[in-house]
């Protein structure tokens, strides 16, 4: 027909990943892998998308070779300071050393953050990634996640930025713009939102299949290890705290441990609480759980016999206290974590 014109496949969407030496490689390069995919004919068989949605670049400070966290070099495509716009910017996992983070090592790149966020780019971490985004200062009493191994330390650089490091994937923003995952595999949730969120769930359940990615629907909860703070300085506590790690599954361990450390029970609770930031109840419920998910993990004992191990008589209350605090039964827990058949050792016979 005349005048009538071709329709156009829409522009793809920008994506800047960020390299910095603290990168971690295995997450910058399955981020690029996956959201690269769509090229790939049997992704694109998978789930429809007739042209790829996005494009993307490694982009840092300056382009060339860059050795990375575990020195293996990677080639960074694009300098930032080419770059006057980008739709969606992610900064992979980052490798602390043992200084943690230190803040004002990349004015550029975080002065680059803001203003392309100022121009309507997505900011999203991955992991550890949110120790750079944080520098710009817009996450500031903004709800994030980050790795639980790196909780304490983001919190005591960043205290102004509210953490959550149980929960997989938290959106937050105006816009919805400020997006950050949690534990190291989380990008796997990260990139499959982002595939939802501007392609479709058939392509992120597409994509999900092609690599059997994993939605962490379960939370982070199963995976964080209890560790109790002991760093308090209050040295009764911190007596009661060592005698309650070796026999936490005496029939009444609080009793014990209140007479042990000479004090009221009254004063107990409250110095106890005040130290570890849970109340001693609390304290052995998370100890005894503990030592169960080993058990679980280790051993094939009947969940009635480690409940009755660990200090439960009654294995209804265990199984709702160990569903209350890890986000799975004690069955699912075991089979989430326990080496699977495939993957033992075989016996020589």
């Amino acid at each position: 027909m005349p005048g009538a014109t071709e329709a156009r496949a829409p522009q793809p969407l920008h994506v800047s990943l960020v390299a910095l030496p603290e990168a971690v490689v295995s997450t910058l390069s399955g981020i690029f892998d996956v959201m690269n995919a769509f090229a790939m004919a049997p992704v694109r068989e998978r789930t429809a998308v007739p042209a790829p949605p996005f494009r993307v670049e490694i982009v840092g400070s300056r382009t060339g070779p860059l050795e990375l966290a575990s020195r293996l070099p990677i080639t960074v495509q694009r300098s930032i300071d080419t770059l006057a716009a980008t739709d969606i910017i992610i900064v992979p996992s980052l490798l602390l050393g043992p200084g943690g983070w230190q803040k004002g090592r990349y004015p550029e790149l975080v002065e680059w953050l803001r203003s392309m966020h100022q121009r309507g780019a997505l900011l999203c971490s991955a992991c550890s990634g949110l120790f750079l985004l944080a520098e710009t200062g817009l996450f500031d009493g903004v709800d994030a996640t980050v790795h639980f191994g790196y909780a304490d330390a983001f919190s005591a650089t960043f205290p102004q930025v509210p953490i959550q490091p149980e929960r997989v994937l938290v959106v937050c923003g105006r816009h919805e713009e400020l997006i950050s995952s949690g534990a190291s595999m989380t990008w796997h949730d990260l990139v499959l939102y982002l595939i939802g969120r501007f392609v479709g769930a058939t392509a992120a359940q597409g994509v999900a299949r092609f690599f059997a990615l994993q939605w962490h629907q379960d939370g982070l909860a199963p995976y964080m290890i209890f560790e109790g703070r002991s760093d308090h300085g209050d040295v009764a506590i911190q007596a009661a705290q060592a005698w309650l790690a070796a026999h936490f599954s005496v029939a009444n361990p609080l009793a014990e441990a209140i007479g042990k450390a000479g004090l009221t029970e009254r004063t107990f609770k409250r110095r106890f609480t005040r130290s570890t930031g849970l109340s001693p109840i609390a304290y052995v419920q998370r100890l005894r759980v503990e030592d169960a998910k080993r058990r679980l993990e280790r051993t094939e004992a009947p969940v009635d016999e480690i409940s009755w191990q660990v200090g439960y008589e009654d294995p209804a209350f265990f199984r709702r206290l160990f569903r209350r605090l890890t986000g799975l039964s004690p069955g699912a827990y075991r089979r989430r974590f326990r080496i699977p058949d495939y993957a033992r050792p075989r016996t020589a016979g």
